[in-house]
């Protein structure tokens, strides 16, 4: 395969990869990742700093799957969301949660809901 070729399909299957970049309160910068290739691998005081090393590490990582010195993660490109999921956690928590959300006038999964929206 040509070089021009190569680097065709290392930027198609990257482009296969979902990209995250997140605010971290305790380190005071962005920091990405593109799960499930990649956890956190790198951090910049912009997001626009972020996503440009965040696609240069994930093409890199692509050329090492598109060689085989990898695996290539399992990707549901096309999975839909239902915004359902079931969450278990301690009686402790849900009563806490559940008061929290009395007190705000809020129902526990307008609360919980909000709560993880700001995570």
């Amino acid at each position: 395969m040509n070089s021009k070729t190569k680097k065709a399909r290392i930027r198609q299957l990257s482009a296969r990869y979902p990209r995250l970049i997140e605010w971290s309160n305790e380190d005071g910068v962005f920091i990405g990742s593109a799960p499930p290739l990649v956890g956190r691998c790198c951090h910049g005081d912009t997001e626009a700093a972020v996503a440009k090393q965040l696609a240069v590490i994930v093409e890199d990582l692509a050329e090492d799957v598109l060689d085989g010195k990898m695996p290539e993660p399992k990707v549901s490109p096309n999975k839909t969301y239902s915004g359902k999921f079931l969450v278990r956690v301690t009686p402790g928590v849900h009563q806490k949660a559940a008061l929290k959300a009395q007190a705000r006038g809020e129902s526990l999964n307008q609360f919980v809901a909000e709560v993880l929206a700001n995570a």
